[in-house]
C-alpha cells in the first residue's frame, strides 16, 4: 500500500513539474516574456473577476464570415464554459467553405486543437492547429495534398490562417500557455464558416449547396456547444464529423 502511494505521489509530482516546466520553458523566450509582462496582470484580474479560478481550461471558437475568434474559459473543476473575450480577425483569406488542397488560400473549417506553440514565429507568436485531420484528408482525396501549417498568429497577414494583431495574439498566446500549464493537453479550436444558426444555414446553403452535408455535421457540434457550453465529444468517421 505504501509503495502504491509513493508511486502515485511521484507520478503526480512529475505531472506537476511537467506542467510548470512548459510555462517556464516558454517564458524564457523574449516575446513570450514580454507578452506576460504586458498582458498577464490585466488578464488575471479579469479571470479572477469572472470566477475562472487559478487553473482553467479553454476552448476557442472561430467564425470565418463574422471574422470573430472567441475565447471560452472554465475553472478546471467546472463543466461549463463561459465567454471570456472576443477578438476580430485582422485579415481574411479565401471564402467560406473548407480548405481542400494545398495553396487554395482557404482557412479550414472543422474541429481541431492546438498542437504547436511557436514563440519565435515569423508572425510574432503563433499557435499551430491540428490540420489536416482524417476528415480533411478524406475531402482532399488521393494524389492531392491538403496543405498544412495552419496557425492562429500575429502580424495581421494570412494565406489560410487566422490572423490577429500582435497585441491580440499576445493575449491569446498567454491564455493558451496558462491552460496548457494547468493540465489541458489539447485546447480545442473549432472553426466554423459562420454562426451556424438555422437561419444562417438556410442562407448560406442556398449560396453554397455543395457544402450542405459537411456544414450540417459542423452544425451539430456548434449546437451542442451552444446548448450545454461544454466541448462536445466529436469523432471523425468516414470523412465526416459525428457528435456523440
Amino acid at each position: 500500500m505504501k509503495l502504491i502511494s509513493l508511486t502515485f505521489l511521484l507520478a503526480l509530482s512529475l505531472m506537476v513539474n511537467a506542467q510548470n516546466n512548459f510555462k517556464a520553458t516558454q517564458i524564457k523566450f523574449e516575446r513570450v516574456e514580454k507578452a506576460y509582462s504586458e498582458k498577464w496582470e490585466t488578464l488575471r484580474k479579469f479571470i479572477q473577476a469572472g470566477d475562472f479560478g487559478n487553473q482553467f481550461s479553454m476552448v476557442i471558437n472561430a467564425y470565418k464570415s463574422e471574422g470573430k475568434l472567441e475565447i471560452w474559459l472554465k475553472p478546471n473543476a467546472d463543466k461549463s464554459y463561459k465567454l471570456f473575450r472576443t477578438y476580430d480577425f485582422c485579415a481574411h483569406s479565401g471564402t467560406i467553405g473548407p480548405k481542400i488542397t494545398e495553396g487554395d488560400g482557404q482557412t479550414p473549417e472543422g474541429f481541431y486543437y492546438i498542437n504547436v506553440f511557436n514563440p519565435m514565429s515569423n508572425f510574432h507568436l503563433s499557435l499551430g492547429l491540428s490540420y489536416p485531420n482524417t476528415v480533411d484528408y478524406g475531402r482532399t482525396g488521393k494524389n492531392r495534398k491538403p496543405g498544412s501549417d495552419i496557425y492562429i498568429h500575429g502580424n495581421c497577414v494570412t494565406v489560410g490562417c487566422i490572423p490577429l494583431t500582435d497585441e491580440k495574439i499576445k493575449e491569446v498566446y498567454v491564455l493558451s500557455i496558462e491552460a496548457r500549464n494547468a493540465g489541458q493537453e489539447k485546447i480545442p479550436v473549432n472553426i466554423y464558416p459562420f454562426k451556424m444558426t438555422d437561419g444562417n444555414m438556410k442562407k448560406y446553403i442556398t449560396q453554397f449547396p455543395a457544402q450542405a452535408t459537411f456544414w450540417k455535421s459542423l452544425q451539430a457540434g456548434y449546437l451542442a456547444f451552444e446548448k450545454n457550453k461544454t466541448q462536445p465529444d466529436i469523432v471523425e468517421v468516414k470523412g465526416r464529423y459525428l457528435v456523440k
